[in-house]
């Protein structure tokens, strides 16, 4: 009889067997210590092997990608629904059929990857490898908004922007702040795009210029894909918001910061922040990250959530403690042969507000959330200068550029320069499970016409 300790954590009434950190895959590379995507994880990805056939929905297990359309003789006929959904080239069909089928599939792919399984020789030919593989988005985004819920990063902005009078937004102790974004312009990692040009407040013969943005930053962030939606003018409560939610992506919310400070005076950000958002295609789904979950904690002397927004459960589970790495790659570092540079690392357990808390905060007024929508959880600071989310804070608004280990230095990203956004979660005992990566290059910006 299997060891049954496993169960024994902080909401373990939640766990299962797929959890079980004794699980080994007979993909010898999901078993190494150090590697993204054991068995544990199963990421889902839209994905195809290169240039061959139509895209459709796989699953990561260590350095290979699994056609799970392909193998249904394989899996229980219960995972039958699931598996039809994911010869789709997008998760939603996925998405739409809710928390039990989600459940049915990772028990199927898990006891199919494990060492020993019996469908071991009819699984291997679909098992492809991530190095050769394209993606896609996880699915057609219909509605994108960011929040802001860390209170270290709103924190360090307001010190540098009003160090005379440094105090936090009434509002953010109290509700989440969110905007609404351009869901057409988020993409999957791996791409190059133009700076952008806007106003940005400065001028030339009394006339404001549309030139490239100076202040070009990137945010830290975890995104998060609303499985199932609520009915018009239904809120949901903070547990059924949790419940609701399928996955999480690393998430980078490029922005403008100059373009911003202008433009948002009086509304909010506009072309500042909707020319492109970054996700890395895999998303690692709810269930997976059971086990990794901390209880909500709140600084000294903050109040507690208003009665909306709280619950025993939200409480108790909190979030996942996910793990957030910012790395920077400039053109002399790949020019030289080097790697990229770390600049920061937070964690989402820093965050005011928890993920559950977002989703039913977003349908407290009555909005509809649909299958699909991305919400990206805001910039992801701890309290430490080791822990920025984004260029503003590591170089105080651009007032202290700051030194790279090959001598360059930064205010804010260049031309040229590549960005990549991590995410893991670690825990004592149980394996590592990874996010992927969420990695774009800026170019050049276009001539202006």
């Amino acid at each position: 009889m299997r060891d049954a300790s496993f169960m024994q954590a902080p909401g373990a009434s939640r766990l299962n067997e797929t959890h079980d950190p004794a699980l080994r895959s007979f993909v010898a590379s999901a078993n190494r210590p150090d590697g993204d995507f054991p068995i544990q994880n199963l990421p889902l990805a839209v994905f195809r092997p290169r240039r061959q056939g139509g895209f459709r929905v796989g699953a990561g297990i260590g350095d290979l990608v699994l056609d799970i359309g392909a193998i249904e003789a394989c899996l229980a006929a219960e995972c039958g629904p699931a598996v039809q959904a994911c010869r789709e080239a997008s998760m939603k069909a996925l998405m739409e059929l809710g928390p039990a089928h989600w459940a049915r599939l990772r028990l199927g792919l898990s006891r199919l990857l494990r060492e020993g399984s019996a469908f071991r020789r009819e699984a291997e030919p679909h098992l492809h490898p991530i190095a050769d593989a394209e993606f896609l988005l996880p699915a057609k985004i219909g509605n994108f908004s960011d929040y802001l819920a860390s209170m270290h990063h709103i924190s360090k902005v307001i010190r540098v922007k009003r160090p005379d009078h440094p105090e936090l937004p009434q509002s953010f102790v109290w509700s989440p702040i969110a905007y609404h974004s351009r869901a057409s312009t988020v993409r999957a990692s791996g791409y190059g795009f133009a700076r952008p040009r806007g106003q940005a407040g400065r001028f030339e013969n009394d006339r404001p210029l549309t030139d490239p943005t100076r202040m070009l930053d990137y945010e830290v962030e975890l995104g998060i894909y609303v499985g199932t939606s609520n009915a018009r003018g239904e809120p949901l409560d903070v547990d059924a918001a949790d419940a609701a939610i399928f996955g999480y992506s690393a998430l980078n919310d490029w922005t403008a910061r100059d373009m911003q400070g202008w433009e948002s005076q009086p509304l909010g950000p506009f072309q500042s922040k909707s020319f492109t958002t970054t996700v890395s295609p895999w998303v690692v789904t709810t269930e997976a990250l059971e086990p990794y979950r901390a209880a909500m904690s709140r600084p000294d002397g903050q109040p507690a959530a208003p009665a909306c927004l709280d619950s025993d459960a939200n409480r108790a589970r909190g979030m996942p403690d996910v793990r957030m790495e910012v790395l920077l790659l400039t053109e002399r570092l790949v020019a030289a042969g080097e790697g990229p540079v770390l600049l920061g690392a937070s964690r989402l357990t820093d965050a005011y507000w928890t993920p559950g808390q977002m989703v039913a905060h977003h349908t407290l007024n009555g909005c509809v959330l649909e299958t699909g929508d991305l919400i990206g959880t805001g910039t992801i600071s701890g309290p430490g200068d080791d822990a920025c989310g984004c260029m503003f804070e590591l170089s105080r608004g651009g007032r202290q550029p700051f030194p790279l280990p090959n001598g360059e230095e930064r205010a804010f990203v260049q031309d040229g320069d590549t960005v990549i956004v991590r995410a893991h979660c670690q825990q004592a005992g149980r394996p590592r499970l990874g996010f992927g990566e969420a990695v774009a290059t800026v170019l050049p910006a276009r001539p202006q016409a």
